[in-house]
This record gives C-alpha cells, structure tokens and sequence, in this order.
C-alpha cells in the first residue's frame, strides 16, 4: 500500500488536514508538517566460492518468503553501506566479509507491514573469509552455491535482486 493511503493523520499534531502535497510527500493544513518517503538504503553481496559458484540465499520471512535471494539487507542510520554488508553477512550467514567492491544501484519497492517502501538497493562484489562453514539465521531459511551458468533471475523474488541477476549474468556468463 503507498503511504499515502496508509498515512491519514499528520504525526505531528495527529490532524485529519493531511493531504498528500507530492508524489513522495504529504502535508498538514493544520501544523505545516510535510512528511517525505525518500528511499530506504539496502545492502546485497555477490559472493563467489573457489569453484566460481555464486553464493545464494533462500528467503525464510516475507516479501518473497522461499524465493531465492542475495545476502543483504537495510542499512542502519549510523553506518556506511560497507558496514552494512558486513553486519549482514555476520547476521544471516555467521561469515566475514573481508573485502567488498561496490558494483552498481538499482531501484526497489520492498513491502512491509502493509506498506510499500521505496529502497535503493546497493550491489557489491564481496569476498569472504570462508564460504565452507555458511551457517544460515536470521532471515534466511537456507543457503547454498549455483553454479553461474545455472543462475536464473525468475528465481529470486524480489524485483531489483532480479534485475541484479540478469545483470551478473551478462556481464559474467
């Protein structure tokens, strides 16, 4: 749902004068409040195994429960993208990442808690300290090596992780 619908009360004063003032804002009559949804920062990894097999999660909790997926996920407000990659890789796979390159953005729509929120997704080439003893939690429900010829974008969920794909692949296949 795009929050304009969602979002009936200005959350400052908590008047009903909350009209929508742009495409990504709404505005309060009453107070002058304008709200903004800008574009959440995310974090995904392109990491390969020895055997040149791209490193690939299955998605264990909604949007795109059981489709496949790239580790990842948001970038807190008090750190860098980089760091980002590596709390991430540490939370859902108990790995080190110990070098990333950044590769290129795309835009997404993630759904949560019945809203739709715009993201910014930013790819990255990383390397990690070991790709044998992955152990997979938080969000991720398994994860696992394809080989590169394998990799099918119609198998990962979500839109800009798709496009990722279709990208890697041209540029790796």
């Amino acid at each position: 749902m795009h929050f304009s619908t969602l979002f009936t009360h200005c959350p400052v004063c908590g008047s009903v004068k909350f009209i929508q003032n742009n495409e990504k804002s709404k505005r309060c009559e009453a107070c002058g409040f304008v709200f903004y949804v800008n574009a959440s920062a995310a974090v995904a990894a392109f990491a390969l195994n020895h055997n040149n097999e791209l490193l690939v999660c299955k998605r264990a909790k909604e949007p795109a429960k059981g489709t496949w997926d790239l580790p990842g996920g948001f970038v807190d407000g008090d750190e860098s993208a980089e760091m980002a990659l590596k709390r991430e890789i540490k939370e859902e796979l108990n790995a080190v990442v110990i070098e990333s390159h950044y590769l290129f953005s795309l835009p997404n729509e993630y759904e949560y808690g019945g809203m739709t929120i715009p993201t910014l997704d930013l790819f990255f080439f990383c390397q990690l300290e070991d790709t044998k003893n992955l152990q997979a939690s938080d969000d991720v429900e398994s994860c696992f090596f394809v080989p590169l010829n394998e990799l099918n974008p119609d198998f990962f969920g979500l839109k800009s992780i798709k496009k990722a794909i279709a990208i890697f692949i041209k540029q790796n296949c």
